[in-house]
C-alpha cells in the first residue's frame, strides 16, 4: 500500500472536521471515524490529520497490476463498465509527482492565510466570535475550482447541503470523467463547461430532479462559453464589485450565489454571502434591529455584508464562514448534546 504523505499543518489552522461539511464543497465524504475522499481536479484524495499533520494519500486514474489485469483501490478486480481503468492501492496513480500533491492541497486550503492571527484578530473586536471561536478552530475559506464551485451554488438554491451533494454528484456521474474506483466506488470529474451546454442536457438534469436549476445550469454554462475561455477564472484578477456584477449577467445567479463564487473560488476574502441564516445570527448578535424586518431586501443584504466587513476587515469573508460554520444545525446539535452531558453530570454529582 501507498504510504501517507504529511504537510506540517496545525488543527488549530485546518479543521477538516469542521472545514469539509461547512456548505463551501459538496463533494467530501467521511469515510470511516477520521478520513475524508474527495475529488480534486482529476485525482481522489484521501484526507487525514492530527494535531500537527495533514496527512494525505492520493489516487488518479489508469495503473496496471503486474499480472495485467486492473484492480480497484479496495483491492478487488474492477467490475464497473465505463472506459475507465480502475487503479490499485500499492502506488500513487497520479501522474504528477507527490511535490505537486503538496501544491494542490496547500492551494485549496489557502495554507499560506495564517489563520491564527486573523483568530486573534477578530477575537480581539469581538466577544461572540471569541467565544464561537474556542469551539470552532480552524475553518478557512477553500479556493476551489470556479466552475465546480458555480454549478455547486446555482444547485444551492432553495435547497439544503445533503441535496446539493446528491445534484452535484450526479451531474458528475452523468456528464463528467471517471477517474477512479475507490472500494467498490467509481468517482468522477466535475463536467466541463462545453459539455453541460449541449442539447438535451436540460432535459436529462430536469428527469434527474434538478427542476428549474437545470436550465439555469444549461444558459450559464452556454453564456460562459460565448465569453473568452479564460473568462471566469480570469474573475480572479477583478476587483470584488466588477467580479460580482459579472457573475450576475448568468442565469441563475443572484448576489448570494454571485458572493459565494467570489469568497469560495476567486480570491475575494471580503465577499460575504447572506442568507437567511447569516441574517438571523446578525439580528441575534449584532444589529437587533433587523428583527423588525420581514425580508432579506436587497438593502438588507448590503447592511449586513458592510457591518461585517467593517467589523472583520480584509477577511471578513472567512470570519463570517466560522460563524455559519457554528450555527449549522448539526454543529448546534452537537453542542446541545454536550450542554445536556454536562448538567446531567453535574446533577448526579450533586446528589
Amino acid at each position: 500500500m501507498c504510504s501517507w504523505r504529511t504537510i506540517p499543518c496545525s488543527i488549530t489552522e485546518l479543521c477538516l472536521d469542521h472545514t469539509l461539511p461547512s456548505g463551501q464543497s459538496f463533494r467530501w465524504k467521511k469515510n470511516g471515524d477520521n478520513d475524508w475522499v474527495g475529488v480534486l481536479g482529476c485525482s481522489v484524495y484521501l484526507l487525514n490529520q492530527t494535531s500537527t499533520q495533514l496527512r494525505y494519500k492520493v489516487f488518479g486514474k489508469e495503473s496496471e497490476t503486474k499480472s495485467g489485469g486492473l484492480e480497484s483501490l479496495s483491492g478487488r478486480r474492477s467490475t464497473t463498465k465505463t472506459k475507465a481503468k480502475a487503479a490499485k492501492i500499492n502506488g500513487v496513480v497520479s501522474p504528477s509527482p507527490p511535490a505537486d500533491h503538496d501544491t494542490v492541497l496547500k492551494d485549496y486550503f489557502q495554507l499560506t492565510v495564517c489563520l491564527h492571527k486573523l483568530y486573534s484578530t477578530w477575537s480581539d473586536v469581538d466577544d461572540n466570535f471569541k467565544a464561537v471561536a474556542q469551539r470552532f478552530p480552524g475553518v478557512r475559506i477553500l479556493r476551489q475550482d470556479p466552475v465546480e464551485n458555480l454549478l455547486s451554488f446555482i444547485c444551492s438554491s432553495n435547497n439544503n447541503i445533503s441535496r446539493i451533494s446528491g445534484m452535484v454528484e450526479n451531474l458528475c456521474v452523468h456528464f463528467g470523467e471517471p477517474i477512479v474506483e475507490v472500494s467498490g466506488q467509481m468517482y468522477y470529474s466535475v463536467p466541463s463547461v462545453d459539455k453541460l451546454a449541449l442539447p438535451g442536457v436540460e432535459d436529462t438534469l430536469r428527469k434527474l430532479g434538478f427542476g428549474y436549476r437545470a436550465g439555469f445550469i444549461v444558459k450559464s454554462c452556454q453564456t460562459i462559453l460565448e465569453n473568452d475561455p479564460g473568462w471566469l477564472v480570469g474573475l480572479r484578477t477583478r476587483p470584488y464589485q466588477e467580479a460580482r456584477e459579472q457573475l450576475m449577467t448568468l442565469p441563475g445567479v443572484g448576489p448570494k450565489v454571485a458572493d459565494c463564487v467570489c469568497l469560495m473560488s476567486l480570491d475575494k476574502p471580503g465577499a460575504l454571502p447572506v442568507d437567511t441564516h447569516v441574517w438571523q445570527i446578525t439580528a441575534t448578535n449584532y444589529l437587533k434591529q433587523l428583527n423588525n424586518t420581514k425580508s432579506l431586501t436587497p438593502t438588507v443584504y448590503t447592511q449586513i455584508g458592510d457591518f461585517y466587513r467593517t467589523r472583520f476587515g480584509e477577511y471578513a469573508g472567512w470570519a463570517h464562514s466560522v460563524l455559519f460554520t457554528a450555527d449549522l444545525r448539526p454543529n448546534k446539535n452537537k453542542e446541545t448534546e454536550q450542554v445536556g452531558d454536562g448538567v446531567a453530570k453535574k446533577k448526579k454529582k450533586l446528589k
